[in-house]
């Protein structure tokens, strides 16, 4: 198979980046340690190449109503300048993707979307877009993406930049000029910490990881790879789209259910997500090891002989230097008192339910539900 490669390849690999395939591209792993980059973003920053994921705009004059029809979240409460996490669903409420949806203007959106499922949400948006009512276009291959997330991003951007971005909300964006060319920079993130993001075109991206990378010894800023963007959105059980959720996985079981406002008009998958919120089978949770060991995706959760669920996403948590997992568990064993067990290569180890998340400002969460 032919990877893409980034804008910013050969600079992974000045960085001696350790490079493997993801999402059909070559991206770097880490470059120092998986604990070290994750402990930078959560008491500096990390600048991160996330460059893969994909980019459609959305334009005409029904393009809200559009994108209320094929997404969950109410797309009607954005303003320009605003950005909305959502998920697009199936007919059966299966997950396609979890999305975010920027407003540039009443008429013109941006969405941003997995890498691994771009060309799956394009077909689908234009299967939908019945009578071309708005105009799709893909500008993947245009854009590059960086994220700089830590609680010094937005000192450190002030420093090497010159942009005061003070003012910036949690889940706004704003655009701005470098080297004569637009990028857009949001405040979103995946790390649970402060964080931006910046939409640039390909052209200048490299120029910007340079500057955003200047200085960066003095400012204990370092570069980060996928492993520590995995432990630190584990940290805070944030989704990862063939882990935690997937077609077969409804938003009710997922833990997203907060995403689908069942108030709004018609929207796909919205009947039967109706009955899955009725009779949800599971619910998503969080598990602490009690005993040491490491709990991975596919492990089996047990409530004393029963097996009661599976583990979707976990790693050994560097902030708390514990196994954590996001799981998957009967309904009635959410609230459960009972000990959790997880099978690890066949050896149960204690664990129990917490409430999410992990991590939350700079204090960790163990208190059982």
């Amino acid at each position: 198979m032919i990877y893409k490669k980034t804008k910013l390849y050969q600079k992974h690999l000045n960085l001696k980046g350790n490079m493997v395939p993801f999402s059909g591209f070559l991206l770097p792993t880490h470059y120092t340690s998986i604990k070290e980059e994750h402990l930078a973003v959560r008491n500096s920053a990390g600048l991160f190449d996330v460059s893969h994921m994909g980019e459609i705009l959305i334009d005409g004059s029904e393009s809200e109503r559009f994108l209320n029809y094929v997404s969950t979240n109410n797309v009607n409460l954005l303003t320009d300048g605003r950005a909305q996490y959502s998920l697009f669903c199936n007919s059966k409420g299966g997950i396609l993707d979890d999305i975010i949806i920027y407003r540039k203007s009443l008429n013109s959106f941006m969405l941003v979307v997995n890498a691994v499922n771009k060309q799956k949400i394009l077909n689908w948006l234009n299967f939908n877009n019945h009578k071309n009512v708005v105009k799709i276009t893909d500008v993947s291959d245009k854009l590059g993406l960086l994220a700089l997330q830590g609680p010094k991003s937005l000192l450190h951007i002030r420093k090497v930049l010159k942009m005061d971005l003070s003012n910036l909300s949690y889940y706004s964006f704003c655009s701005k000029n470098f080297e004569n060319s637009e990028i857009i920079i949001s405040r979103t993130g995946y790390t649970g910490e402060l964080g931006y993001e910046f939409y640039i075109d390909n052209s200048k991206i490299k120029k910007l990881w340079n500057v955003l990378l200047r200085d960066n010894k003095k400012y204990k800023l370092k570069p980060a790879g996928l492993a520590s963007r995995d432990t630190l959105r584990i940290e805070m059980k944030y989704s990862l789209y063939g882990n935690d959720i997937d077609e077969n996985i409804n938003p009710i079981e997922s833990g997203l259910s907060w995403l689908v406002k069942f108030d709004k008009d018609d929207f796909i998958g919205k009947e039967s997500l109706i009955q899955a919120k009725r009779k949800p089978k599971y619910l998503s949770v969080c598990l602490i090891m009690i005993d040491r060991a490491i709990p991975r995706k596919g492990y089996k959760v047990f409530a004393g002989d029963e097996e009661i669920g599976v583990v979707t996403s976990g790693t050994i948590s560097p902030s708390l230097q514990k196994g954590i997992a996001i799981a998957r568990i009967k309904k009635k064993n959410y609230y459960s008192t009972e000990e959790i067990q997880i099978s690890v290569r066949g050896v149960m180890k204690l664990a129990k339910i917490i409430k999410p998340p992990f991590y939350k400002a700079g204090t960790f969460l163990s208190d059982t539900k």
